[in-house]
């Protein structure tokens, strides 16, 4: 159980800071008072902060003396340049940094050897605390902070402890994974809309279609395969509408979008 007097910062609170607030608050393991953000844009952190009720902080020293744990969430190319002032103001304290790219090795090439820091990425589901949470084996949290960073963000969804150098992959089949399942959805829905559903009600029955069958492969362990063989009955509706999904290239396609993201 998640203690939620601790105290939590934010340094940049843009869509998955807020993703990452949201599922903290909505799990109970942290009171929004006891919240503090800051980003480049006051005026709208103003709008974002006062939405939760949690604390607008002018600059990054402040939010991190006003923390426990300090959540790095700032664009990557910026994070040696806000960090690097306040190095140490940083010491003792839990660093979790969502900055894509920025893993443990990157940090210790500006900061103390001894901060502690963990890299992890998140998903935009963890707003709802279905989320999945990729962190790098390597990480230089004390055992005491490793307990309270799983109590925590553990109430946001799973954790998953990853190589570092698989890190990128998992985080595009995880991270830009819900944009790709969006779409999925919308599309559905619209196969749905195009037969005569009422469009909420279509998006409503993709939406926990995707969300029971990833649930039923991630607590059974069984092969997808499997699972789509299960319901697909012979000459029976299912196997022709996956016959019209393999014509049309869609596992290929998939398989390409985490291509074209390799080559970026």
């Amino acid at each position: 159980m998640a203690d939620s007097s601790i105290r939590i910062g934010f340094i940049g609170f843009g869509n998955m800071g807020k993703a990452v607030c949201d599922g903290l608050i909505k799990a109970g393991a942290v009171d929004p008072a006891n919240v503090s953000a800051c980003a480049g844009r006051w005026e709208k952190l103003l709008e974002a902060a006062g939405a939760r009720g949690v604390k607008a902080c002018r600059t990054a020293e402040e939010v991190v003396n006003a923390s426990d744990i300090v959540v790095v969430a700032v664009k990557p190319y910026l994070v040696a340049q806000v960090l690097t002032p306040i190095r140490e103001a940083l010491a003792g304290k839990m660093i979790v940094s969502v900055a894509f790219g920025r893993d443990l090795a990157s940090y210790q090439t500006f900061l103390p050897a001894d901060t502690n820091i963990i890299y992890m990425i998140p998903n935009t589901p963890v707003a709802c605390c279905k989320g999945v949470l990729l962190c790098e084996e390597a990480n230089s949290l004390t055992d005491a902070q490793m307990k309270t960073f799983r109590q925590v963000f553990g109430t946001i969804g799973s954790i998953e402890f990853i190589e570092t150098d698989k890190m990128t992959v998992a985080g595009e089949v995880a991270s830009c994974g819900p944009a790709f399942a969006a779409m999925f959805i919308e599309a559905l829905g619209d196969a749905g809309v195009k037969y005569g559903l009422k469009r909420d009600t279509a998006y409503r029955l993709a939406s926990r279609m995707v969300e029971g069958t990833g649930a039923l492969q991630a607590e059974t362990g069984r092969h997808p395969g499997d699972l789509k063989d299960e319901v697909c009955s012979p000459g029976g509706a299912t196997i022709r509408g996956v016959a019209a999904l393999e014509e049309a290239g869609f596992r290929n396609a998939l398989i390409k979008a985490v291509d074209a993201i390799q080559k970026k």
